[in-house]
């Protein structure tokens, strides 16, 4: 382990214990029902941004971590329509959500989403041409994220492309909002790693391949895709 991922642990994180794997479970769980709101509200905007930027192409094996509501999988799968899009979430009833919706939209599609702690993922090695994550590692401890782009790294074909979204940190009124709601609720909101994340990529042994930022309403969102 570098110096870099040794000092992972001491990042401040608003009183975030080192995991919150459980507790985020139940709230996203409680929240499956109405979280397509933010999304379209907030997310979308980057989610579009990611897929034109990320190099997918039709046959690809592709997974999602993290689905949430599924805007981003239902984007993955018309883009993949003849190739397997593949999607984990820790809450069993977004991933089922998600499911029922991708089924429902695209029923050839080969789809298949299931409950996963993204930490220990149940893919062979080099499994994936392409690997989207969302919105996830803001819910993680520092050495989560170290862990879980080692397990991006693991399940990625040689070459393949890693494409992740962070909430951005370039508004600092936004940020100050971010901060407090994280104080509040950290199971549901976590905290903002949007700038330490670069160098983490890097030290996983990805090299940066396009760096994009994007705002919709008022809520910053910043877009990498990696290539192994």
């Amino acid at each position: 382990m570098n110096r870099l991922e040794e000092s992972v642990s001491a990042w401040p994180v608003n009183g975030l214990p080192a995991t919150l794997a459980e507790r985020t479970r139940r709230v996203y769980d409680r929240m499956a029902a109405v979280y397509p709101i933010s999304t379209m509200l907030f997310h979308s905007r980057a989610h579009r941004c990611a897929l034109e930027v990320s190099g997918v192409r039709d046959g690809m094996n592709v997974l999602e971590v993290a689905t949430g509501s599924g805007e981003m999988f239902r984007r993955l799968v018309r883009a993949n329509a003849s190739g397997a899009t593949i999607g984990v979430d820790l809450s069993p009833n977004m991933a089922a959500r998600t499911q029922r919706s991708a089924r429902r939209k695209f029923p050839s599609a080969q789809t298949h989403c299931q409950a996963v702690d993204a930490r220990h993922m149940p893919f062979r090695n080099e499994s994936f041409d392409a690997v989207f994550c969302c919105y996830m590692l803001e819910l993680l401890s520092g050495d989560d994220i170290v862990g879980i782009l080692r397990e991006f790294r693991r399940v990625l074909r040689d070459r393949g492309r890693l494409t992740l979204v962070l909430i951005g940190q370039n508004a600092p009124m936004f940020n100050t909002f971010y901060k407090l709601g994280g104080k509040v609720a950290p199971a549901f909101w976590g905290r903002q790693v949007e700038r330490r994340v670069p160098d983490l990529i890097e030290s996983a042994r990805f090299a940066i391949l396009e760096d994009r930022t994007v705002r919709q309403t008022f809520y910053p969102s910043r877009v990498l895709v990696a290539r192994k």
